[in-house]
């Protein structure tokens, strides 16, 4: 059943083209119809390729086929909205591959990752020298995928992945269902074994179209080569309308090594118009009266709060819209992870990140606040904390008819599928803000809400145990991006960070203060560890003149380290901080917490990293204390002559606080104590002595029974 919104705008652009399309016919004639001949080529000159001028078809070449301007019907009676016949004869005797070529031109293609295989050899021939794009090509898929994504949140334009059949389609599974996860456009070109081999487990065979279904926005598998500009067109449309994601194409390797014999309609070959967009208006007739119902409760509020996600990103006018109605009516305004960046950390009003390991202050305002405005968030469960027990006093303002939860979202499952809104404004949230804005009032100061915001500033800052300098002890990891941070901060207009998963990725979002839009780049949904070097790769390709940053755990370090020879390859120069404690921090954490410190599984001995960078060829700094801290991120932020590793070894069994327990609520947050932290500390060492003797004893009976 269509009941969004958008759907039911949709239904009468829907109705007619299937009107056109039921009388589609032509008044007979003598004449043969008319041809429209697209100039284009794989020449240098993009804004040629979609260029056309009308001629009469070429004697030399054959007729196009009776299929492409014809529809059989009836040829007389009253001619309703004939179709456009238009046909363009500019990709004859270009192969699948070429064709492919062209149509990365028009859609404005720049970069490309990939790697090369069998099935998907034509499409490289293709692209072959080409100076229109720069070609990428990582150590592994997964790399590529990750890097698509970089680029894509960086740049927000759509990444390209072009892989090879079988085992390197697989291969982008993860990165498919990351961008999925997050709202990140991408468009993936899979190669295919020869569409006669299918399904007789070809060599390198794999239903790739049946496994990546539930990864992507659309899949599709090509069939004969007339339709491939068709669908690398639909493809591009979908991966960047409504919210963003992956879409999949895959090429069986006959189609990209044909040559196209016809002309093909020429709507196929010109990126079109979304049909969203033909509905934006329709849209806009059903958003208009929510909207005005969401005005209404904000003018109301006496503790709103603005709570933001990915989606204000969307656009370039999100950001400056959300300081425009911050500023105008003194709302405080929180981030999730993938928000921020999208309002200044240093601006009074700037709550920072919320949630499982956010600021206590900003789970303290949404638990009170009696409006809550989500801009593009989807009130992911690590934000909520126990549903049962979040945001109880918007939900009494709902109650009440002066308040309660105005979600403005482009993706309609996400609204009321955690929690109830009060009122839903459906559709691209830049678009919707900027109709809300002017019905807003002006409020000049809220001495009542924001002092109540300040004492929870003040009582719940981001805490740690600091460093002593002098002491020769490993750094505290807080510090690393605190100090990082500080001296970032003449630069953070050029700087974009990067990250993997794992505590590292809670503490560049804590200590580190963000202050652009697109500057911090971290994979949410998901959470895939070794996600933040080949983003970094990807984010510094789309974006050259940006300094890139990715800030790693060593352990997520390790699944992608690969990629820095990639780097070099390229000259990429990127640069990454690799936090080394030599566990899985963020699992040792929970094991300490709730698993009375048996660490099982959670350590890695890792490679020395600095021969590491020797090996591959990139500049390596080792810093081992608080006193090597500064002269070495200063070495680093320095160094332009190519990617640059950095290793600090910090303190092992650091836990990132605050947190939130599983069961508890927003404001149920544990937070740093230093004498609780000093218990912690004793109890962990008693545990771990009681564990090892056991592990010994368990061993020593293991043994003793072996040899019997």
């Amino acid at each position: 059943m269509l009941r969004s919104t958008s759907a039911r705008a949709l239904r009468p652009i829907i109705a007619k083209r299937a009107f056109i399309s039921a009388n589609r016919f032509t008044i007979a004639t003598a004449a043969a119809p008319a041809l429209t001949r697209c100039i284009s080529s794989t020449s240098n000159k993009k804004s040629n390729s979609a260029a056309a001028t009308a001629t009469a078809p070429s004697a030399s070449r054959p007729e196009p086929a009776p299929s492409f301007n014809t529809v059989e019907g009836p040829t007389e009676g009253v001619r309703v909205n004939t179709p456009n016949t238009a046909m363009d004869d500019s990709f004859i005797g270009l192969t699948g591959g070429q064709i492919f070529h062209e149509m990365m031109l028009r859609h404005n293609v720049d970069t490309v990752f990939g790697y090369s295989g069998g099935a998907i050899l034509p499409v490289f021939d293709g692209i072959y020298n080409s100076p229109h794009f720069k070609f990428i090509m990582p150590r592994h898929e997964q790399g590529a995928g990750h890097m698509a994504e970089g680029y894509a949140k960086a740049t927000g334009k759509p990444g390209v992945v072009i892989v090879t059949s079988g085992p390197g389609a697989t291969n982008v599974i993860t990165p498919m269902q990351d961008a999925l996860s997050d709202g990140i456009p991408m468009v993936v070109f899979t190669g295919q074994v020869s569409t006669a081999a299918i399904g007789t487990d070809a060599f390198q065979e794999a239903d790739v179209v049946g496994i990546s279904r539930s990864c992507t926005k659309w899949n599709v598998m090509v069939k004969n080569i007339a339709e491939l500009p068709r669908r690398i067109n639909e493809a591009f449309e979908i991966a960047t309308s409504g919210r963003p994601g992956p879409v999949l194409v895959d090429l069986p390797k006959d189609v990209t090594s044909a040559v196209l014999r016809d002309a093909i309609p020429t709507a196929s070959t010109i990126p079109s118009q979304s049909i969203q967009n033909l509905a934006a208006s329709a849209v806009s007739e059903f958003q208009s009266e929510s909207i005005q119902r969401a005005a209404e409760l904000i003018n109301k509020a006496k503790k709103p709060i603005l709570y933001v996600g990915n989606g204000i990103m969307n656009s370039e006018e999100g950001p400056v819209l959300l300081r425009q109605l911050a500023q105008k009516a003194q709302i405080p305004v929180t981030t999730t992870l993938h928000g921020l960046g999208s309002f200044d950390e240093t601006d009074d009003k700037s709550l920072r990140m919320l949630g499982m390991h956010g600021a206590g202050y900003a789970n303290m305002a949404m638990q009170n606040a009696d409006v809550i405005i989500a801009l593009g968030a989807r009130f992911d469960e690590r934000v909520t904390g126990n549903i049962a027990k979040f945001a109880p006093a918007a939900r009494l303002a709902a109650l009440e008819k002066r308040g309660g939860i105005v979600h403005f979202e482009i993706l309609p499952k996400n609204i009321n599928k955690v929690v109830q809104a009060t009122e839903a404004v459906e559709g691209d949230v830049s678009q919707n803000l900027a109709k809300l804005l002017p019905l807003i009032e002006t409020v000049k100061e809220r001495p009542e809400w924001l002092g109540k915001v300040a004492e929870w500033k003040a009582k719940y800052p981001f805490d740690y145990e600091r460093d002593v300098p002098g002491s020769g002890e490993p750094v505290k990891p807080q510090t690393v991006i605190t100090k990082l941070s500080e001296l970032c901060e003449p630069i953070k207009d050029k700087v974009i960070m990067t990250t993997g998963v794992g505590q590292h990725q809670m503490w560049a979002a804590q200590f580190f203060k963000f202050k652009y839009p697109r500057s911090m780049i971290s994979s949410g949904g998901l959470g895939t560890m070794g996600f933040g070097l080949p983003a970094a790769i990807g984010a510094k390709a789309g974006s050259p003149d940006a300094i890139v940053i990715d800030i790693d755990g060593d352990a997520s370090f390790n699944m992608t380290l690969a990629e820095l020879s990639c780097a070099v390859q390229y000259g990429i120069n990127v640069k990454a901080i690799v936090l080394n404690n030599e566990e899985q921090g963020m699992v040792t954490q929970w094991q300490s917490l709730f698993y009375d410190d048996r660490y099982a599984h959670t350590h890695q001995k890792n490679p020395d990293f600095m021969k590491l960078a020797d090996a591959m060829g990139l500049k390596g700094i080792r810093i081992h204390n608080y006193e090597e801290l500064e002269g070495g991120l200063k070495e680093m932020l320095d160094y332009n002559q190519g990617p640059v590793l950095v290793e600090v070894i910090v303190d092992q069994k650091v836990p990132v606080l605050p947190m939130i327990a599983a069961g508890k609520g927003l404001d149920e947050f544990l937070v740093y104590n230093k004498e609780v932290e000093l218990e912690r500390k004793k109890l962990r060492r008693e545990r771990a002595e009681r564990n090892r003797k056991k592990a010994e004893a368990a061993a020593a009976a293991w043994e003793s029974s072996s040899n019997k």
